[in-house]
This record gives C-alpha cells, structure tokens and sequence, in this order.
C-alpha cells in the first residue's frame, strides 16, 4: 500500500508505503529521497512496475502533470511526462485500469475539475476524452470497470461538501 502521510521526522506530506503482514499493515516505509525531493511526486498510482504520479516539476507543460516512472532495480528510472495529455491546465489523480490501457485522470477544465481518460493504443497514450465534468475528481475504477470519483460543491467560492458517486461502466456490444 502506498499512501501520504505527516509523520513526526519529516517536514510536511510525503510518501510511504506498508505491506500487509498477518492481516496487518506492518513494515512502514519512507518512498525515498528520489521520489519525494528528487521527482517531486504528489498522488500516485502504481500499475505494476510504474508509478505514474502528478507533479509541479521543472520539464512540465504547466501546473501539475502526470508522469510515469518505472522501477529499476534498487530506485526509479527518469520521470517521463505524459505528453499526450498534459497541458498548461492542472493534470493530476491518475488511475490507470487493470489492464494498463486506460489512463483516468482529473484536468481543471473551464475552472472546475473535471474527470478525462485516455487510451493507450500502440504504445502511445491518445487524446484524452472529457467523460465527467464540473467539479468531478480522483477518478478511480473498480474491477468490473465502474468510475468511482468525487464530487465538490461550492458555495459563494468555497467548498462545502465532497461526496463520491459511482458511474456504471455501459456493456459493449460487439
């Protein structure tokens, strides 16, 4: 498990991870010097061997974006970012689907979050789509394919409530 936290030792939010042992979280880890100061990571998913994760980093199209690194042996090859969907708006809370072919991910799209996902075709991650919009966030996918994500509400500017809704994923007929 992979998750944030502020723990007495370290200055602000970082990353860590824990393993389940027994039936309980044991083995608390610090993610690391290179993921958290060096590739400046901020929500995380990882998909097998990558951990995709949106950042302010220097190299980016604009605010945060999303980029994708991969294990190598004992750290963490060279972020790469996802160009084929990051913009000067703010890309972040990405989600990749079981299989690695859908990249699911929160775009700030006409002022309010909005939810986007994209393909991988080829190798090469497409156009991404908009799929929910105004004030829809953290997309994230259960295992028969339905979007889970919450949604903000605002009042006078400020927000008031986040509820998470559940989207059916539609049956494709071939």
């Amino acid at each position: 498990m992979w998750f944030a936290s502020a723990r007495q030792g370290y200055a602000g939010l970082n990353m860590f991870t824990a393993r389940q042992v027994d039936g309980k979280w044991r083995e608390i880890r610090y993610a690391g010097e290179q993921l958290m100061k060096q590739f400046e990571i901020g929500e995380v998913h990882l998909h097998g061997d990558q951990l995709f994760f949106h950042s302010r980093r220097a190299g980016g199209k604009g605010d945060y974006d999303i980029w994708v690194t991969t294990r190598d042996g004992t750290g963490w090859t060279e972020p790469v970012s996802i160009d084929a969907i990051n913009t000067g708006a703010v890309e972040g809370w990405p989600f990749v689907s079981s299989d690695g072919t859908e990249l699911w991910f929160t775009r700030v799209h006409l002022g309010t979050p909005a939810v986007f996902r994209s393909e991988l075709i080829g190798g090469v991650w497409g156009a991404p789509e908009l799929i929910v919009s105004q004030f829809a966030g953290e997309p994230t996918l259960d295992a028969a394919g339905n979007l889970i994500f919450v949604h903000h509400f605002y009042e006078d500017g400020v927000m008031i409530e986040v509820d998470l809704y559940v989207a059916a994923r539609k049956s494709q007929t071939r």
